[in-house]
């Protein structure tokens, strides 16, 4: 039986690790905006301070059995979904003897690290001004268990406890549990919460056939210490000396020549022309303070009617993830792409690329959310 108790533990243990490490790319994603003005997620610290009743598992009476218990806990939500906590809780706990029917009190104190998992945000997206906020949490901690002389003397009166301990104790616990943060404002808000504690078979001086379990209702009230969001701005765009048109360069006119039939006027493109259509975090839209250079590329193209063009879109390596900032790109050029082309210029004329935040071809985080138009 120890084995398997152990076993457990270590399986509590290992879960609690891989949910407090895991957080996926397209979580992170769920602290960004999906356009400028949104609200979003900002890192802050929750304290919380709870007391209610504890109930270890015996075989008395439910209500004989009920003690008193306080618990503290400081955490830190680095997403909308996963947090991490300490806490502390303890205070009273009780055993019982059937036939008669006996009672005996000691004492506890348990220190634990949980990982937590936000339901609300995890089902129904980012909302701070949500009432009703549920959270799931496992963790693991250490007990120490002690002032057991109620049952140490119910033991020299004749009652004989198997698993009778003396002095202080310090046993592995496991846990979950499940929550609810009933908002009060941006800074407070009603906690109620229900967990159970996997602890030593000795925890309650009896021999059981596996573990002591310990179940506890908590009622308090939840700190959030600074912001839990913010609200974005309108990211700006680079200037516009960012933007390169080259020049057009016109041969002279030739001369007729006695004969020879009279030449027209020709004009060649000495170089290519560019523009960097710039766009705003996370945004694929094309804004107002672009919409000249559209217009310079369609005239440019018009012009000289051979002429091709090659729209390749990129995203800023430092916000989203892989697999966002690919589609980001393939919107944001597909979105040039289509400017041109309702303004008369045709598709077999346009060369659509994107390259997301696979390369990024400034040094600015800002000026890689753009997409590249360069003439051939």
């Amino acid at each position: 039986m120890k084995i398997k108790y152990h076993i457990l533990l270590v399986t509590i243990l290992m879960c609690a690790s891989d949910v407090f490490a895991w957080q996926s790319d397209d979580i992170k994603q769920q602290a960004l905006s999906k356009d400028e003005g949104k609200t979003v997620f900002s890192p802050h610290w929750v304290l919380s301070a709870q007391g209610g009743g504890a109930y270890t598992l015996g075989e008395t009476n439910l209500g004989d059995l009920v003690s008193p218990s306080l618990a503290i806990a400081l955490g830190y939500k680095f997403t909308p979904l996963f947090g991490v906590r300490a806490a502390v809780s303890g205070w009273q706990a009780k055993g019982g003897w059937v036939n008669p029917d006996i009672t005996y009190t000691y004492k506890y104190l348990q220190g634990s690290v949980d990982a937590m998992l936000d339901l609300d945000n995890l089902y129904c997206g980012f909302n701070p001004k949500r009432f009703f906020n549920a959270y799931l949490f496992l963790g693991a901690g250490l007990n120490g268990a002690f002032d057991n002389d109620e049952a140490v003397n119910l033991n020299a009166s004749g009652y004989k406890l198997q698993r009778l301990w003396t002095g202080k104790k310090l046993y592995i616990a496991g846990r979950i549990g499940l929550g609810t943060n009933l908002r009060l404002n941006d800074h407070v808000a009603i906690n109620l919460e229900v967990n159970t504690n996997m602890l030593s078979d000795k925890f309650n001086s009896k021999k059981g056939v596996n573990a002591d379990w310990q179940f506890n209702g908590l009622v308090g009230l939840s700190f959030t210490l600074g912001k839990s969001y913010r609200k974005t701005t309108i990211i700006s765009n680079e200037p516009e000396e960012s933007v390169s048109t080259l020049p057009v360069v016109e041969q002279p006119e030739k001369v007729a020549v006695e004969g020879q039939p009279e030449l027209k006027k020709e004009t060649t493109i000495s170089e290519p022309m560019k523009q960097d259509i710039f766009f705003a975090l996370n945004s694929a839209r094309i804004q107002n303070d672009q919409q000249s250079k559209i217009v310079a590329l369609i005239e440019y193209l018009k012009k000289y009617p051979v002429t091709k063009v090659n729209v390749t879109g990129y995203a800023d390596v430092n916000t989203g993830n892989a697999r966002i900032n690919s589609k980001l790109s393939e919107a944001r050029a597909k979105n040039v792409a289509e400017a041109l082309k309702s303004k008369g210029i045709a598709a077999d004329r346009i060369i659509v690329d994107f390259k997301g935040d696979t390369v990024q071809p400034y040094s600015t985080p800002k000026e890689n959310r753009v997409s590249i138009c360069i003439t051939e």
